[in-house]
């Protein structure tokens, strides 16, 4: 099912990727932070420059999100929608989803509460 897993030290963080049609589903699972944030930027970019620029982020298994991480995924925003895309982020945990709206970028990203949601139908 899953066409990538790109992880670091066992349970620390990971992410599974994989297509769905013309969009690229993300999942990080763990701790998105400064040491972290390369394995998730690394698949954005190149879902990216593989053409698929609709990014779902299934943010479900994201136990927290530092600044770090939130560039990488303003970072992603940015190029996806430079190609016409978008990033659209599911089911954020409470904890992760206040960083989000303390911030402000709970308003730039578009939020879902399901992957059926965030793909298109």
């Amino acid at each position: 099912m899953y066409r990538q897993h790109i992880g670091s030290a066992p349970g620390r963080f990971r992410v599974d990727v994989r297509t769905v049609g013309a969009s690229e589903v993300l999942a990080p699972v763990g701790e998105l932070d400064h040491h972290t944030a390369e394995l998730l930027r690394a698949p954005l970019d190149q879902a990216v420059d593989e053409g698929r620029v609709r990014l779902v982020l299934d943010c479900s298994g994201l136990e927290f999100c530092d600044s770090t991480g939130l560039n990488v995924l303003l970072g992603a925003r940015l190029r996806a929608e430079a190609a016409g895309g978008g990033v659209h982020l599911v089911a954020m945990r409470p904890t992760v989803a206040r960083v989000f709206e303390i911030t402000g970028a709970d308003a730039v990203f578009t939020l879902h509460d399901t992957i059926e949601s965030a793909l298109p139908g």
